[in-house]
């Protein structure tokens, strides 16, 4: 089967930051320290790492579109559901049905490290920012 030349992939680019959350029970409040993280190579997605006390932490990994669409209005299903609050910040709601967390962050400061990942990797040229080669060698096995 003959080899088509692909371009160089773009030298990866990772960017994380440390934002505070509150994990939302019935009785209070609860804070939460977490870590936001994007890596082009997996240009589509970011990740939320909660520090949870005694326990190993807990990723969790959103579309980063869907994080500016739920900042404007409710959006997902699933595990994975966002909704703005209306004291603006931007709800979480994690799980299954009925296990369900919900976890409030700053809507703006999310935002803001939404917008750095758009600038690490542009809407539309995501394709660029993947190694697609294992997959296509796993697929003429």
């Amino acid at each position: 089967m003959p080899q088509h030349p692909t371009a160089p992939l773009p030298a990866p680019r990772v960017l994380t930051r440390s934002l505070p959350m509150e994990l939302l029970t019935p009785d209070a409040a609860i804070r939460v320290e977490t870590t936001v993280g994007y890596d082009s190579r997996d240009p589509h997605a970011l990740s939320i790492a909660f520090h949870l006390l005694g326990e190993d932490e807990v990723v969790w990994r959103f579309d980063r579109e869907m994080i500016l669409t739920g900042s404007l209005r409710p959006t997902g299903d699933g595990e994975i559901q966002l909704r703005p609050d209306p004291d603006g910040g931007l709800l979480l709601l994690l799980g299954p049905s009925g296990q369900r967390a919900v976890v409030r962050c700053e809507q703006d400061a999310l935002g803001r490290f939404v917008r750095e990942t758009f600038v690490l990797v542009p809407q539309g040229t995501e394709e660029r920012h993947i190694d697609w080669g294992p997959l296509f060698a796993s697929l003429r096995r």
